[in-house]
């Protein structure tokens, strides 16, 4: 009995040795790492976030709780591929371009001092008044001087109630939960919430960005060319805390929907394709992934433009455990994450075609860029009317769209509403100028909001089939114009202006999306496409106005903006071409 106490007793001694030794192992690294902080650089802070060791430790709490979570205890061998090659990979991002983007910045800077004008150069030091210091003169902003070029301050009509698409005091009810504006909480704690609705006492100042961006929309703009809001929101896009997360039903791809603290909602697609990766010219133009970076590029090109009609769009990096893994409710999403081979957090979701282990979508190791689009009003509260683009492609392998084949295809639109009166022929013409710029040809529908009818702007939504290829050009985008022969004043004169060496369409583009987070957007040789493309449709109207003159083919708006009123304009025969 004595013997059986003491072997009990050494069995107990050899169990505590054994978890000394393991928790001393386990606290070495640690104690060698804030030993060495201050050699190393880093202070001997160890709060700092490592990817790595979160893909790591998340790996180890996933085997730890597969049972009582429900992750599958086998994957598939398909899922255990490592997918960091993959074309729709983030991990060929890292590689390829964050050696190069020091190099691109670089080079970007360069183009724009060379850009400012040797003028500007001959001035680049300037002696201090109080002695022999030099101080570098600011770099001259052609993108202001752009917005303050007279045709960027044409004047809008008058907004009415009628044309605004809320009216702030009786048409919308705010609750205190909806706005995130902790001023707007019930004092009196009561459970049900009290209905707010916008007076003197509480000012539109103090509305989310998000939906004061919703307030300002009215039938000519989805917004004006110098609101502050729009800044402030494309900040609230990178910056604000995604609090839940899920997926967007439809569509052949994944796309997220983000929710922020502040209550704003938008539209997540991640990074598929590198920027340098270009659409092989055997793709059909519906096979093509869509591109994060062809969002953001979209909307600064809408901007340059001065049509406005692309919602705000930020480029984000994402950290997919912390912002999507941890905060969604959507357990379809969430069952699609696994860990690579090579130790990356990865994902597919659920979608119409590509969602699937071929086509995961990887950080490096949990690290993922991606576009966030801004939320339009919801649907409740701002119906919109989807129509199909008369110049829609077949998207089939051998047929041709009724246009392809009909040279007078557009006199038969321009006897069909909403076409044969007011803007709207005007309009599509403007967005085909837009998509061929960025070679898109992927524009089936589009939107404009009900309440306006068919006097106002179409948005142009969904943009991530653009800038796919820059060696070649889709003169077939271009056949509406050139069947149509017509095109707005406004949009003429800036196409005009955009061309001259002084307001470079690329330089424009260059400079407008260094602002954004994920600079570069686009690589060179896109940018270089833009230019090419502006003169092709330039050299289109020349055709035009050669053969049909200039006042049929340039229709004056002067009186509204691009995108219509009420009374707009140029009433003329629909046979007229």
């Amino acid at each position: 009995m004595i013997l059986f106490r003491k072997f009990r007793v050494l069995i107990l001694m050899v169990f505590l040795v054994a978890c000394t030794m393991h928790i001393m192992i386990d606290l070495l690294p640690k104690l060698e790492k804030r030993a060495a902080g201050p050699d190393t650089g880093n202070g001997g802070c160890q709060c700092a976030h490592i990817p790595s060791e979160d893909a790591g430790s998340w790996g180890k709490q996933r085997a730890r709780s597969a049972a009582e979570q429900g992750w599958p205890n086998k994957h598939p061998l398909r899922i255990l591929q490592d997918f960091s090659n993959e074309p729709n990979s983030n991990l060929t991002s890292h590689s390829l371009e964050k050696n190069t983007v020091a190099g691109d910045r670089v080079e970007s800077f360069k183009r724009m001092k060379q850009f400012a004008g040797a003028a500007d150069n001959q001035k680049t030091l300037i002696g201090a008044a109080s002695g022999g210091k030099t101080v570098s003169a600011p770099v001259v902003s052609r993108l202001s001087e752009l917005f303050e070029h007279p045709l960027y301050k044409t004047v809008l009509p008058t907004i009415t109630d009628e044309d605004a698409l809320f009216n702030v005091n009786t048409d919308i009810r705010f609750y205190p939960k909806g706005a995130g504006n902790p001023e707007w909480h019930n004092e009196a704690n009561v459970e049900e919430e009290e209905e707010y609705t916008p007076t003197g006492e509480v000012t539109a100042e103090t509305y989310p960005n998000w939906l004061r961006f919703h307030i300002g929309i009215n039938r000519y703009e989805l917004y004006s060319r110098h609101n502050l809001v729009l800044d402030a929101l494309l900040k609230d896009l990178v910056t604000q805390r995604i609090t839940s997360v899920a997926m967007k039903s439809g569509g052949t791809q994944l796309k997220l929907i983000l929710t922020f603290q502040n209550y704003g909602q938008a539209l997540f697609k991640p990074m598929k394709q590198t920027r340098e990766q270009e659409t092989p010219p055997d793709f059909f133009y519906f096979s093509d992934f869509e591109r994060h970076n062809a969002e953001i590029a979209a909307f600064h090109l809408d901007r340059i433009l001065d049509f406005r009609r692309v919602p705000p769009v930020a480029g984000r990096l994402v950290n997919m455990t912390r912002e999507i893994r941890d905060v969604t409710k959507d357990k379809k999403l969430w069952r699609t994450f696994f860990i690579s081979p090579a130790n990356n957090i990865c994902f597919y979701g659920e979608c119409s075609y590509y969602c699937s282990t071929e086509h995961a979508l990887c950080g490096k190791p949990d690290q993922i860029e991606g576009s966030l689009a801004a939320f339009l009003p919801d649907l409740a509260l701002a119906k919109r009317k989807t129509w199909r683009n008369p110049w829609r492609r077949s998207y089939h392998k051998r047929k041709k769209a009724e246009w392809e084949v009909d040279p007078d295809y557009c006199d038969e639109v321009k006897q069909t509403p909403p076409y044969d009166r007011g803007s709207r022929l005007l309009d599509i013409m403007d967005m085909t100028i837009f998509d061929f710029l960025m070679g898109n040809m992927d524009r089936h529908h589009y939107e404009t909001f009900e309440k306006f009818g068919n006097n106002t702007f179409i948005i142009h939504l969904d943009n991530g089939r653009g800038f796919g290829k820059h060696s070649h050009d889709e003169l077939s985008i271009l056949v509406p114009l050139s069947q149509c022969c017509r095109v707005r004043k406004s949009t003429y004169l800036r196409l005009q202006l955009l061309a001259k060496e002084e307001y470079q369409l690329s330089r424009l583009m260059e400079e407008s999306l260094m602002r954004d987070r994920l600079h570069p957007v686009l690589i060179q040789p896109h940018l270089e496409a833009m230019d090419r493309r502006l003169r092709l449709v330039l050299q289109v109207l020349a055709v035009c106005v050669e053969k049909e003159g200039f006042s049929n083919v340039v229709d004056v708006d002067d009186n509204h903006r691009a995108g219509g009123g009420r009374d707009t304009a140029t009433h003329r025969n629909p046979g007229h071409r």
